[in-house]
Formats: C-alpha cells, structure tokens, sequence
C-alpha cells in the first residue's frame, strides 16, 4: 500500500457492497433514505478514487497500492488487488460517475427503489474490481458478479417493449464470452503447473511464462470472444442497441460509460500482454473487425428514428477506434485508445443522460417527434450539443485527443487503414449534427414539444462536472497521458520484444509468426 494507512483498493471495492447491505434494513417505505445512503456510499468510493488518483507516481515501474493475501492456498487463489495507469484512470472514471448515476436516477426510479439502488451498488463493486484484479479468479469473480444487477435493470427497470428480450440477450451473449473466458484461464492455470510446478492463478506469475505460440493463438481466441463481446465488436455487437435501447436511463449510462470498456481493457491487460505473439498474428484480423465496426456503426447510425438506439449505435463505432489503436502496437495508438475510453464513457454517458431528460419531459424517443427544441429547453440544448460535439472529436474537447492519437498510431503503420478509419470522423460529424438539427433546430413541431421545461437545477449540477471533464481532456490531456504512458509503455515492449525476435518487417506481417507455428507442429 502506498501513503496509506488502510487497504484503500479494498475499501473502494467494497463500500458499495456495504451500501447495499446497509439499505437491505432501511425501511422500503423510506426511499429518500435509501437514496442517501447510495449516494454517500458512491461519494465515499469517489473520495478513495481520488486519493489513490492523488499519489500515483506514475515515475514508478509495476503495479501500486497493492493488496495481497491468500485465499484458497491449495489451489494458489489469492485476493490480489493493485492498480497501475491503465487500470487508474477507469477506476477515476468508474468512480466519478458512480454519484452522478445516483443523482441521475433521484426522481426517474420510482418503483422498488430499494431493489434498483442495490442492483446499482454491485455493480459498481463488480466493475471497479475488475479493474483492479490480479488474480485471474478473483478478476473472472468481479466479471460476472456485475452480470446479474445489469441484466436485472434492464428486465425490471426497462422499456416495457422488449425488455425481456434485451435482458435475457444480453445476458446469454455475455455468459457465453464468459465460458470461453474461463475456460482459457483454466488452461493458463494447468499449463503452468505442468511446466513449472508453480499453482498459482496470479497475474504476473503468467507473465513471467514463456507460451508456445500455437497454445497462444487458442489463448488469444478464448480470451478475445469474451472481450470482443463486451466491447462489443463487429459482428458481435447485436446485444447492444437492444440492451441500451430498453434500459433506463441510468442503466445506459452504466453500460455505455464503464462496462464496455471491461472489454477493450481485457485486450489491453491481458491478451496484449500475456500472448504478444498471437496479438501480432490476429492483429490484421482484429484491425479489419474495427474498422467494418466503425463504418457499419455511422451508416446504421444514420438510419435509425429513435434517439437512443442512434447513440447505441455510434458507442459501436467509436468503440471501433479503440480497438483499431490498440493494434497499431504504436504508443500513440495504444496511449489514443486508453484515453479514448475514458472520453466515450464521459461523452456518451452525458449523452444518454440528456435523453433521459428529455425522454422524462416528452415520454418519446423518437426523431419525428421532436424539433426547434431549442426554444423551449435552451439549456438542454446547449449541454446536448456540446456532449455532441465532444462526440464527434471537434477540438478543444475530449474526443479529438483519443482519436487524433489513434489515426496518428495507424498511420505511422498503414496509411491506407488510417485514411479508412478517418472516414469514421467524418461519418460521426454526420449523423450527430444531422440529429442535433432535426431535433433542437427548427420551427416547434408541437404544443407538447412548445410546454417542455427546461433544465432544473439538479439535473445542471448533474452536467455541469461531465463538461467539465470533456473540457480539461480537451485543453490538457498531458496529465492523463503521463499517468498512463510506463504501464501502456510496458505493455508495447513486451509486444514490441516478440517483433524483434521474430524479424518482422511490419507489424502487419505474419508470415514470421506462421513459420513459428509450423515449426511447433513439427
């Protein structure tokens, strides 16, 4: 532990868990009780976040604040927990976002609040210890203790349309990535017991093995279908408009701004890291996946008619750029796609919140329902075109620096890949401006549309620090890139020591890394 006192990481995961222990004996006919003691539990994991943020020393090589004791000895399970600068900067997120969902849901949850707020408490355990396992069976515990609470929002607290039908898929395609998940740890597990008489489920114990690299590719793959499904990638995508179209609000917020990135942060920790090789063959593969996902995401974006499945959709296209820059093996691409994580779980999260709001006021989603906005609800308009802008990467705000450093990765490795991704840029400025117009611009269509009320208070107060955030990144994104740059930096050699050794011309060749495989049939 590092210039603390107490297990920090400890706490931050499981005060949560606390807050939901607590309002299990608060009276179900109290509800602003139970809000409280939510929003305090979130404001205390908020406050642990920031210590932590605070002394980082991001100068120093490995992981910090470090917890570790033994769990299930025989079996080599420990309870390990620590944090470096890929996983600090989701945790800060994770937890700057844990209040706001609170606050967002004060007035919106009216039925079994006890029940929602306990859904939402573990699922911020699930997610923040997933970002800070490193033990495999204690990170796979995290991954699928946040499975049931989603699924449960959606199927309780969802759109009565298809609620059903969006949980129990949602549900299915996660568990399946799931299996195949364990089942790769499993192997991981045997394999180094069979080669170094070590039982031991740590992380850097795997590092520390040296693994044939036809037994990587299987690895890569296992490990790669539970991540591509959560992020999700093309083709793999088809849980996530229905899961965020029936959602609450406060439920694609959630989904959209923290557990999606599980997935593109289990490439970058583990299969980046621990199978380097078969992250180098599969690279043209996976590259390909994310730039189909990128332009297929824009062109149904600009299909849709309903405002929340729009945004779904555009969270499959700029979640195309992250994976395209983690497999440029480039600093700037791997650097570009961390922060722009961060970036789209703070644009499109504030973006689902303000049609929540919207959808509070008018009770529909739909495009042709809507337009000259702007007259009645100038300060909704003025946050949704900013979260807009942020969205689209203009300038000055968050989204420009992650894709600005991605398309900067790709094209010092493939011009012609950069330029295809490039179109997803302009793509995006297409379909979000052409839905700003149609909704907030214009004549009002309607006396309903005429009598909507504007932002109140809370729901400013709820703003206000999100656009904050787009801002800062936007102005001065070097602190976030310092923090991050030794662990992204690590993982880059491990991958950058395999090309090396396989004399790879490009990152893009393969044909090295064929000739290993046959050679080990052999």
């Amino acid at each position: 532990m590092d210039n603390v006192f107490f297990p920090i990481l400890t706490a931050m995961v499981f005060t949560p868990l606390l807050g939901a222990a607590i309002l299990v004996f608060v009276d179900r006919e109290n509800p602003t009780l139970q809000r409280w003691v939510t929003l305090l539990a979130m404001a205390a994991v908020f406050v642990f976040a920031l210590i932590v943020y605070g002394g980082f020393d991001p100068t120093r090589t490995g992981m910090q604040y470090e917890e570790w004791a033994p769990w299930v000895p025989a079996l080599g399970i420990s309870y390990h927990l620590g944090v470096d600068g890929i996983s600090l900067l989701l945790v800060a997120l994770t937890a700057f976002l844990g209040p706001i969902c609170v606050l967002a849901c004060w007035r919106d949850i009216q039925e079994h609040v006890k029940e929602f707020l306990v859904c939402l408490l573990l699922l911020q355990t699930g997610m923040l210890g997933v970002f800070l396992a490193l033990d495999l069976v204690l990170f796979y515990l995290f991954w699928e203790v946040m499975l049931i609470p989603m699924a449960l929002l959606i199927l309780v607290w969802g759109h009565p349309a298809r609620r059903v039908y969006a949980a129990v898929k949602f549900f299915l395609y996660t568990m399946a990535g799931s299996v195949f998940m364990l089942v790769g740890i499993l192997v991981l597990y045997f394999y180094q017991a069979k080669t170094t008489g070590t039982y031991s489920f740590d992380l850097m114990d795997f590092m520390a093995l040296r693994l044939p690299f036809r037994l990587q590719l299987w690895l890569f793959a296992a490990f790669g279908i539970a991540f591509a499904i959560k992020v999700p990638m093309f083709p793999f995508h088809t849980w996530l408009p229905d899961a965020h179209t029936e959602a609450p609000t406060v439920g694609s917020v959630v989904l959209a701004a923290v557990l999606l990135k599980m997935g593109t942060y289990g490439f970058l920790r583990f299969n980046l890291s621990l199978f380097p090789e078969a992250s180098i063959f599969f690279a043209p593969l996976m590259v390909v996946l994310a730039l189909a996902g990128i332009v297929y995401g824009a062109f149904m974006c600009l299909v849709q008619k309903d405002l929340k499945r729009l945004i779904a959709y555009s969270s499959v296209s700029h979640l195309g750029f992250v994976m395209l820059g983690l497999f440029t093996f480039t600093l700037q691409g791997l650097q570009g796609s961390l922060i722009q994580m961060i970036n789209h779980g703070l644009s499109t999260g504030a973006l689902f919140l303000l049609v929540g709001m919207i959808y509070e006021r008018r009770h529909t989603r739909m495009i042709a329902d809507f337009g000259g906005l702007s007259t009645p609800v100038p300060r909704l308009a003025v946050f949704f075109m900013i979260a807009t802008l942020a969205s689209i990467g203009l300038p000055g705000l968050n989204g420009f620096v992650g894709e600005f450093l991605i398309l900067l990765g790709t094209f010092k490795v493939k011009p012609l890949w950069a330029a295809v991704g490039a179109t997803g840029v302009i793509l995006a400025a297409w379909y979000m401006l052409w839905m700003v117009q149609r909704v907030f611009f214009g004549q009002v269509q309607s006396d309903e549309n005429r009598l909507m009320a504007d932002l109140v208070p809370r729901e400013v107060a709820l703003l206000v620090p999100v656009v904050a955030c787009m801002v800062w990144i936007g102005v001065a994104p070097t602190p976030f890139l310092k923090k991050s740059e030794p662990a992204v930096g690590r993982v880059l050699a491990r991958v950058q020591r395999v090309q090396h050794t396989a004399h790879l011309n490009s990152t893009w060749n393969p044909e090295c890394l064929v000739s290993w495989y046959l050679a080990d049939r052999k």
